[in-house]
């Protein structure tokens, strides 16, 4: 076959051609990139879990404080449901979406060699746990915990650290994905 080649004029090695094997370079970076994605959860988890503590400490059971005017107070809340309370009934479910969510995000995390997606995969991850410890721990019971809520803009729904984490994540991944970075760290242009 070499021999063929050879007559054909096919270069039997990259030094028959002149050329330099060039074998792809081998990717570098997971580690830290992990790390960095376990780093911005564990950020985001305890800040979520140091303000949850704080309001029922503090403000659960006591008048709204107003932070902005009337535009923006703090009032706690217990919310069974998920976003803006909706499926109160449905408890359970949201805390198997959690878990499944956290076990996808571990799973995915094999493969990760892009920063931004560190970050965003790092903010869904602390949110999913922040809330999925009120689920676990907080009254009525266990997997049926109520989260605690106190962030309430006027007009809006009342939310958590949790929830603004988990909103930038699925923010900064939709943006990612538009702009065609994998969390490989590949580049698509579509």
């Amino acid at each position: 076959m070499a021999e063929a080649e050879r007559i054909i004029g096919t270069p039997d090695t990259p030094e028959d051609s002149g050329e330099r094997a060039s074998a792809p370079a081998p990717r570098t970076g997971r580690g830290r990139r992990i790390a960095v994605l376990f780093a911005v959860a564990a950020f985001a988890y305890a800040l979520d879990l140091g303000s949850k503590l704080l309001v029922v400490a503090k403000l659960e059971h006591h008048a709204p404080i107003q932070l902005v005017g009337d535009l923006l107070e703090l009032h706690a809340i217990r919310n069974p449901g998920a976003a803006f309370g909706f499926g109160a009934a449905f408890t359970i479910i949201f805390t198997v979406i959690a878990v499944a969510v956290i076990v996808v995000i571990v799973r995915l995390s094999r493969k990760l060699y892009s920063f931004p997606w560190a970050v965003a995969l790092g903010l869904l991850l602390g949110g999913a746990l922040g809330n999925l410890t009120d689920r676990i721990f907080r009254a009525p019971g266990v997997f049926q915990g109520e989260v605690v809520d106190f962030i309430a803009p006027r007009g809006f729904a009342v939310f958590n650290l949790a929830d603004s984490a988990i909103v930038c994540g699925g923010i900064l991944i939709v943006l990612l994905s538009f702009r065609g970075l994998d969390p490989d760290g590949t580049v698509h242009k579509d």
